[in-house]
């Protein structure tokens, strides 16, 4: 209800109440990540380094009137340590959201492999209940062999009765 009367023109807002500028956390989350890539990157070291380098020139070798920094160089430890602060929060900001990306990623990679791991019981338990099967059908060797002998039968089968007709010839004829 108080979302209902905050964006209503006819309601008085909550007293004491210190309204914060709302923002997106996704959109927050990947301009973080975008400056913490960017700080991981040696153009930016090289871009620093000239900087610092500039500074330090700069404030050493120009007019004493025209230093801005004398030489404890106060200012550039100010600004250095105002990067370093705001730099390690989005650092960490980053670091979290991969942390978030590679933790979905490896509950994924989880979810596959227990699937794969499936389909892989249920291939083996199909090709043993093949095997069993094929164990009940005549294979190749085995036709071959029992051709063969059927084969050799038939050749002794055949020279028994042509024994036998000669036989019965030599019979009728001597």
């Amino acid at each position: 209800m108080n979302d209902q009367r905050r964006d209503r023109l006819d309601q008085p807002r909550d007293p004491g109440r210190v309204q914060l500028p709302k923002f997106d956390p996704e959109a927050f989350g990947r301009w973080s990540e975008g400056i913490a890539r960017y700080m991981g990157t040696a153009k930016f070291i090289v871009y620093m380094t000239v900087v610092i380098a500039a500074w330090f020139a700069w404030n050493t070798l120009a007019p004493k009137n025209m230093r801005f920094d004398p030489y404890t160089f106060t200012f550039l430890t100010l600004i250095l340590s105002l990067q370093a602060s705001y730099a390690a929060p989005l650092i960490l900001l980053a670091q979290n959201r991969q942390t978030d990306r590679d933790r979905l990623a490896m509950d994924e990679d989880r979810r596959r492999a227990a699937m794969q791991k499936a389909d892989t019981e249920f291939l083996t338990r199909e090709i043993a209940a093949l095997r069993i099967a094929l164990g009940e059908v005549a294979t190749r060797d085995f036709l071959r062999s029992e051709l063969s002998r059927l084969a050799d039968e038939l050749d002794e089968a055949a020279l028994r009765r042509e024994k036998r007709a000669r036989s019965d010839w030599d019979e009728e004829h001597s």
